[in-house]
């Protein structure tokens, strides 16, 4: 079983269209839960590469 990465501060950056809190976007966060652990492994080796489009401007406008 692969463990979500979610830290409880789910908000999707417009600008960038990731999850201010995890990295995942909004199809992945929505696909989480009926994911093979081969899928969720797959996507969690993505999250490290996207830790730059996680960080938040002052002004910044949010999806979800």
């Amino acid at each position: 079983m692969v463990e979500s990465p979610c830290v409880d501060r789910c908000k999707i950056i417009q600008r960038t269209g990731v999850c201010r809190g995890c990295g995942r976007t909004l199809a992945e966060l929505k696909a989480w839960k009926n994911a093979s652990d081969a899928e969720k492994a797959a996507i969690l080796d993505q999250l490290p590469a996207r830790a730059p489009l996680m960080i938040e401007t002052e002004d910044e406008q949010f999806v979800l």
